[in-house]
């Protein structure tokens, strides 16, 4: 499995500069996306012999889960809801793999480049300020930066908080922790200054990152999903990383590794922000249904936005330059082939007011 990982993570793409360009990368981006496709279906193959059909659990968007000791231990942060849940089906000596695996979670960093999420090695490595410091308190109500803190408040959870289910054969041992209330702020917090240094560059407003932010991943910068979309923004390698490479006159497509830094990936989100504001949709003369079509491109593409009005490209604009702001986003909400682009428009829509005081 983690072979498989690194090969996804460090092959480069080997396309000649002749030829046809688009065939060869055409062929590279089935070639990597089937390749992802291969090794999520063995993980959670592996992790339903383990667990048992009903007990799959892997990252995406807004969820990290990290297993450990053989597969038999997992972390999960839930960054919606705001919940840390670490379960484990050991029979040996569950206890202590529950205690190792919570201390292993409040202490894991926000460097993704760190931690093989496909793997059950215990490679956490512990940083400076943890991923969740201040966003977890112990039971004495204090942050968890160090691991003697995180000793005893996993002797605590331990201790005071653990519960017991079954599921199928498995008896599943488990401590659940509550994030503090404004957890979702506290993460956009400590991004603020990569935004704003790529909303100055890039001629996007900042509201409109955060809320991109929030709807892709919730701050997550674990952040995956089953498109092999990565971290913040949930930035395409094949799609939307290739574009912005290709504007900055660079060759090829950014590697996992590039996009799960947190600046590389607010930089490159914001820069096809921009390309979908300035180029791709830049016709639409009304900023206010430009940005509405721009919110439902970053999800579904600027081409799917266009044909809700025309299969004629230039037909489409010159409707919505006829329509109101309004009209417009009544149509993409309710007309867009995409029931997710659809929602998607809603909810960064009513996310981005949230943040216009910070613009």
């Amino acid at each position: 499995m983690k072979k498989i990982l690194a090969l996804l993570v460090i092959a480069p793409m080997l396309i000649s500069c002749s030829g046809s360009k688009k065939d060869q990368f055409n062929e590279a981006y089935v070639k990597d996306t089937n390749g992802f496709d291969i090794l999520m279906g063995q993980f959670a193959h592996n992790i339903e012999n383990i667990w048992g059909m009903n007990e799959v659990l892997i990252a995406g968007p807004k969820d990290y889960v990290k297993y450990s000791d053989q597969y038999y231990t997992r972390s999960h942060i839930n960054f919606d809801a705001g919940t840390i849940t670490i379960e484990t089906i050991s029979g040996t000596d569950p206890a202590a793999s529950l205690r190792q695996a919570i201390i292993s979670t409040l202490l894991v960093g926000d460097d993704p480049g760190n931690v093989d999420l496909y793997s059950d090695a215990n490679d956490i490595q512990i940083s400076r300020e943890p991923m969740l410091y201040g966003q977890v308190l112990d039971n004495t109500g204090q942050p968890i930066r160090w691991i003697g803190r995180a000793n005893s408040f996993a002797d605590y959870l331990v201790q005071n908080k653990l519960m017991r289910r079954q599921s199928g054969m498995h008896i599943i041992y488990s401590v659940t922790i509550q994030m503090v209330p404004n957890h979702l702020n506290k993460r956009a917090h400590k991004y603020l200054p990569m935004i704003r240094e790529a909303s100055a560059k890039y001629g996007v407003d900042q509201s409109l990152i955060l809320a991109i932010m929030q709807t892709e991943s919730a701050f997550n910068p674990y952040a995956v999903s089953n498109a092999d979309a990565l971290g913040l923004m949930q930035v395409v390698q094949h799609t939307a990383g290739v574009d912005v490479f290709k504007s900055e006159g660079k060759w090829g497509k950014p590697s996992r590794s590039y996009l799960f830094d947190p600046q590389n990936n607010i930089n490159t989100g914001t820069a096809y922000l921009a390309m979908l504001q300035n180029v791709y949709l830049g016709n639409i003369d009304n900023p206010t249904s430009r940005r509405y079509a721009v919110i439902t491109a970053y999800n579904g593409g600027a081409g799917s936005v266009l044909r809700v009005f025309s299969q004629n490209k230039a037909q489409a604009f010159n409707i919505i330059n006829n329509m109101a702001p309004g009209d417009v986003y009544t149509t993409l909400t309710t007309k867009h082939p995409s029931a997710e682009s659809r929602r998607y428009l809603y909810k960064v829509n009513n996310t981005q007011r949230s943040y216009r005081r910070l613009d």
